[in-house]
């Protein structure tokens, strides 16, 4: 095939076509022709690229179909416009979707907290396995209450780590091992914690120091867990899609997820950090709090994510955000 010649005969029509992409408002003849051109346009690239491999002229047909490409499947709103969006039907839609697999995995960490602490606080030599006796007496009466010091850097300190645990719950969520490992860890640090407060008669204490932040912090934690094994379950599970679609689709809808859990989490650290080291403050004050900042997020979680998801959002993003993947005429 001779290049030049092809570049003189449809040099018209592309250019044709570059002045209807650059359009920003099109009839309904125009936006048929676009689509016409577009598909003349694809031809003259699988011409020129069988028969010359890649060119000059290749290149300007690739970088001139993609320029339309974008302007067919649409471009993302502007960003002020998405943030209202985002956070009354994206996010808690996410978030809905999660509901029960949440609550699930929460009866899951209590049951095994909670058996992996009387376990051991009822034999003495597991008791003694964990460590010097006068080491988790220390442990017990001093400092396990000393950690939770009320400071500005201590809460943001809680943040930002239960944060990056989180995003990395929610993104490896694709192994399907590490969710439930990180919840495991999780589970039986708690109980091992309570295991020794209530070998020292301590046990109130631990609920009382635990409860204030722990109702969201555990909750978000919950919800994450959640969220990663529904992308590997999509991956495993793909229904009537691909496997590559049926991943993509879970992993846009669920990463926004992360997002949720900062806020929630940030708000926990601020629990974590000014309230529950209130030595002054009554402990119904403090677990009330705590029990308040929970509330905020359960509500947005189902009231707005069951508004949400009546409204057919699912928190995956629109058409225009994630791109078409077919083009349609008329």
């Amino acid at each position: 095939m001779d290049l030049d010649a092809l570049r003189a005969a449809r040099a018209g029509e592309w250019n044709r076509l570059e002045e209807l992409a650059r359009t920003k408002r099109l009839s309904g003849a125009e936006v048929d022709e676009l689509v016409s051109r577009y598909r003349a346009a694809s031809a003259d690239l699988a011409d020129a690229k069988t028969s010359a491999g890649r060119t000059l002229l290749s290149d300007y047909l690739s970088t001139l179909l993609n320029n339309t490409r974008a302007r067919l499947t649409g471009a993302p709103d502007n960003v002020m416009r998405q943030i209202p969006r985002f956070f009354t039907l994206q996010l808690p839609a996410a978030l809905y979707r999660l509901r029960w697999t949440t609550l699930a995995v929460a009866c899951a960490f209590i049951a095994i907290a909670a058996l992996v602490a009387f376990w051991i606080s009822s034999d003495p030599a597991l008791i003694a396995a964990m460590g010097d006796h006068d080491a988790l007496k220390a442990y017990a009466e001093n400092d396990f209450t000393e950690y939770y010091n009320p400071a500005a850097s201590f809460a943001g300190m809680v943040w930002t780590n239960n944060a990056w645990i989180s995003a990395q719950v929610i993104a490896l969520g694709i192994t399907g091992i590490y969710p439930v490992a990180a919840l495991m860890q999780n589970a039986v640090g708690l109980g091992q914690s309570a295991a020794v407060l209530m070998e020292f008669d301590r046990g109130d204490v631990f609920l009382l120091h635990i409860l204030p932040h722990g109702l969201l912090e555990l909750t978000c934690i919950f919800v994450a867990v959640a969220a990663g094994l529904h992308i590997f379950w999509a991956w495993v599970v793909p229904g009537p899609m691909t496997r590559l679609e049926s991943l993509a689709k879970a992993g846009r809808s669920l990463a926004t997820v992360v997002v949720g859990l900062i806020l929630g989490l940030a708000l926990s650290g601020l629990v974590e950090g000014f309230v529950t080291g209130q030595q002054s403050w009554p402990w119904p004050v403090k677990i009330g709090i705590g029990a308040v900042a929970l509330g905020v997020f359960l509500f947005y979680m189902l009231w707005f994510g069951r508004r949400a998801t009546l409204a057919g959002e699912d928190g995956d993003l629109t058409e225009h955000e994630r791109g078409s993947t077919q083009l349609v005429v008329g």
